[in-house]
């Protein structure tokens, strides 16, 4: 099987770079053009990144002496490739924009970025939870008057460390949930060397996120109604998001009520066995068990455990009875892998095992 020509929107930047790294073996997709800024636009690769490569493993050989595209050439962009990945750092108007344009010239484009997770007919996948949310494309083409172009996005990166968890209890119907997030500086595409008052430090504030970690969860638990995803109006989610001097990995601190009243064995066997389609399909960035369960008391941990799968999966620990609410746990999810360029890469692969990413 000859492989997907994909392009990389926003190339240059640290989500952009973990798209390649992923890539770089990738059995269905092959990077095949790069697209940035107009100032990286035609130098090669390794020199629009110079010293700013921020992956732990070298640049991949095979991307190094790609010629960089501008990424607001998008026609020429679009013609050389059969679907896109988009990690392009600008304004969530300017984002909109871009990422429609690509959409119309008929060139699928799977999305790291926000600015489409509130457009009513765009799929905001986790592939695991809501495939069946894809299907609100063929929706979406028809308002694009496409054939094959569309937009489908991942949601918020420190989601990923609870809201499977949930999903994966819903039968005990969750009501109420308190979580704290206590998220890398990844997340914000830094590392210690760019961001060294970081070092030692925790900011109680990170723009946005709390927001998102209250509202996206539901967006994923929604239905697909008259073209749109209406979104599910329960649990109540609130929450706090906290910056703290970690490289990767979101930790998340949860706080639950349930209607039904859950063992503590139920609750481990729901999540140590739940799995979705990406596990039935057999995708090959899928995690062979989503979620695991830690019985140390001092795990999940960063250090140890956010490398768990490749970086897909969840891990979860110190499951136990609350005295306010009726049980709380620790979950932990890798940021950049699992929350963004691979939750992504996930997505990809699922739209092109149901027929929606095809060779042009």
């Amino acid at each position: 099987m000859s492989k997907l020509k994909a392009g990389i929107l926003g190339g240059t930047g640290m989500v952009g770079q973990r798209f390649i790294s992923i890539l770089e073996n990738h059995p269905w997709f092959e990077v095949t053009t790069i697209a940035a800024s107009e100032r990286s636009a035609g130098k090669t690769y390794e020199e629009a990144v110079g010293d700013r490569w921020k992956m732990d493993t070298p640049m991949p050989e095979a991307v190094k002496k790609i010629v960089v595209m501008n990424v607001n050439e998008v026609e020429k962009v679009a013609a050389g490739v059969d679907f896109v990945f988009s990690a392009v750092d600008m304004t969530k108007e300017e984002i909109k924009a871009i990422e429609e344009a690509y959409a119309k010239t008929e060139t699928p484009v799977v999305s790291n970025n926000s600015a489409h997770r509130w457009t009513p007919d765009v799929p905001m996948v986790v592939p695991e939870i809501n495939p069946e949310h894809m299907k609100v494309i063929d929706f979406q083409k028809k308002r694009l008057g496409t054939t094959r172009g569309f937009i489908a996005v991942k949601p918020n990166c420190s989601i990923q460390s609870y809201a499977p968890v949930l999903t994966a209890w819903k039968e005990f119907e969750p009501y109420e949930v308190v979580v704290s997030t206590y998220q890398a500086i990844s997340g914000a595409g830094k590392t210690f060397k760019d961001w060294p008052e970081m070092v030692g430090n925790i900011i109680p504030y990170i723009g946005g996120e709390e927001e998102k970690s209250e509202k996206e969860p539901l967006r994923i638990w929604g239905t697909l109604e008259d073209g749109v995803i209406k979104p599910a109006t329960s649990p109540v989610i609130t929450s706090q998001c906290i910056r703290v001097p970690v490289l990767n990995g979101h930790t998340a601190s949860v706080f639950v009520k349930f209607k039904k009243k859950p063992t503590k064995e139920q609750l481990i066997e729901k999540l140590v066995t739940f799995s979705g389609e990406p596990q039935r399909l057999g995708l090959p960035s899928a995690p062979k068990q989503f979620i695991r369960y830690l019985e140390e008391d001092n795990r999940p941990q960063v250090q140890l455990d956010v490398n768990y799968e490749n970086g897909m999966g969840v891990s979860v620990g110190r499951l136990r009875e609350d005295t306010v609410y009726d049980w709380k746990f620790v979950g932990l999810s890798h940021n950049t892998l699992r929350g963004a360029a691979g939750g992504a890469v996930l997505c990809a692969e699922l739209l092109k095992a149901m027929g929606y990413i095809e060779a042009k």
